[in-house]
């Protein structure tokens, strides 16, 4: 899937797809939308989305800060 939210300044636009897509019938949207909080004007590579997902999960991340679980502890009830 390719989604490229861009600002053409001109009537007609050239796409290029990947090769997994040749061959293969896609669809096609346009329609205009107001305040995009994102631009992306080219595709990015599967390493910078790789780094940009770490980024956005990095306030998310736990540090169990050397914690060991004792499965032996955790069966003792009583």
């Amino acid at each position: 899937m390719i989604r490229t939210i861009l600002k053409s300044d001109k009537n007609s636009l050239t796409l290029e797809l990947p090769d997994d897509l040749v061959g293969k019938t896609i669809e096609v949207i346009a329609f205009s939308i107001e305040d995009a909080k994102e631009k992306i004007t080219k595709p990015v590579s599967n390493k910078s989305k790789a780094v940009a997902f770490k980024d956005n999960l990095a306030d998310f991340t736990f540090n169990s800060g050397g914690y060991k679980f004792d499965r032996t502890d955790a069966n003792d009830y009583e």
